[in-house]
């Protein structure tokens, strides 16, 4: 018996027959006497319909202001599961993310965790309460609510299990478990039994939608026990670990990323410097930079793209018109009709011939390849947005028979 962190999102307490179903979970676990902490997530479409609420008053406003509305939606769900498993006769208190010790720094909207504070929650379990935590959120050390991004909630549940020294951490999803693509695109996509933290990353940060990348991050620096599974079946899910089982499978997943837009700073002088220019521009005002392609210099000028998260599009475009007005470049374009599909594997480190499988597979559906970018797990390609569902099926075709 030890301590176990559950986190559910928001899909699995989206309404009363749900949460019930998550507080029979939760207790089941208890009663097996375990410790048990548990994070939850704003209800269904909670966060989405405050996002609306905030753009009928102020289509501009504030990002501390939007911290502070949009915690909301995960403290209604703290305390109407909190209640659900009061009904089932089991002692339990639920803590905001600052009543929780969550410090954050002051990037509202996607604060980074600086310290969990841990005395309250371990109070609470030396009580034999179960203890449920708001997901997504913290404090700054001005006392100002902070949110962590979307997916925040998956970062709180294994920064809890990483202080508290949890024996295991999982992660309830409305799917039950990583599969090798996404099962409702991709009918034969399979389900893999363990994946390897590296992996799980590379995914999550290339558009699987089933883990946030900081959370498998963080699971990896602090060797957290990592489970995904579903809240609606009661079966095995997947694994994360630093290293799992040789399976025979060269590739582990192909993942999509619509969320995507190309910017071209075209005709910049062909000179040292010029680059680094652009990309600590960028830089400065937290702008991840991802796929970069720099064409051959001619005319003693040369074109740079690079592709950025849709949401930071207008931000970069700011930036690059600076840049060209300063620079003397010709033209700054953005195409945010694109996607990025990406194979990860740790099997491809030691079998070449990877790239030629994914290309040969796109080049026979027809589909075009505007960049690419390769690191020793994974291959991404850049291409037409309406083509991506058809890329990942062709992709997934040729690898995972």
């Amino acid at each position: 018996m030890g301590i176990v962190v559950q986190k559910f999102g928001g899909t699995s307490v989206a309404n009363a027959e749900r949460l019930m179903n998550v507080a029979r979970i939760v207790t089941d676990k208890y009663k097996e006497g375990n410790s048990m902490v548990v994070v939850v997530s704003a209800q269904g479409d909670t966060t989405d319909d405050l996002i609306d609420k905030a753009m009928e008053i102020n289509p501009h406003p504030s990002k501390r202001e939007m911290d502070m509305l949009l915690s909301t939606g995960e403290q209604i769900s703290i305390s109407l599961l909190a209640m659900a498993i009061e009904k089932l006769g089991f002692p339990v208190i639920s803590l905001t993310g600052w009543q929780a010790g969550f410090l954050t720094n002051s990037a509202h909207s996607q604060a980074r965790i600086r310290n969990v504070h841990k005395e309250r929650i371990e109070k609470e379990l030396d009580q034999r309460k179960i203890v449920i935590v708001a997901g997504f959120q913290g404090v700054n050390r001005y006392d100002d609510i902070t949110t962590l991004g979307r997916g925040g909630s998956d970062t709180s549940a294994v920064a809890l299990a990483a202080v508290l020294r949890a024996d295991l951490c999982q992660i309830y999803t409305d799917v039950d478990g990583v599969y090798t693509a996404d099962p409702r695109k991709v009918p034969n996509a399979r389900k893999l039994k363990e994946i390897t933290f590296d992996e799980m990353l590379e995914l999550a940060t290339l558009g699987a939608q089933v883990l946030n990348n900081r959370s498998v991050e963080m699971a990896k620096k602090y060797n957290v026990n990592l489970e995904v599974l579903s809240s609606l079946e009661k079966k095995p899910g997947t694994v994360v670990k630093e290293v799992a089982k040789v399976e025979k499978m060269l590739i582990k997943g192909v993942a999509k990323d619509c969320n995507v837009a190309r910017i071209s700073v075209m005709g910049v002088p062909d000179v040292p410097g010029v680059a680094y220019k652009i990309f600590a521009s960028l830089s400065s005002k937290n702008i991840d930079i991802d796929i970069i392609l720099q064409s051959i210099g001619r005319d003693n000028t040369k074109d740079i793209s690079f592709t950025v998260s849709s949401s930071n599009k207008d931000a970069a475009m700011e930036v690059c018109e600076v840049f060209k007005d300063t620079m003397g470049a010709m033209d700054v374009l953005c195409d945010d009709n694109v996607a990025k599909v990406s194979v990860v594997g740790a099997g491809m480190q030691s079998h070449p011939g990877v790239a030629a499988s994914m290309f040969g597979a796109l080049a026979e559906a027809n589909i075009n390849i505007r960049m690419i970018s390769t690191s020793e797990i994974k291959i991404s390609v850049l291409i037409d947005k309406n083509k991506s569902d058809e890329a990942v099926r062709a992709i997934h075709d040729a690898f995972i028979h």
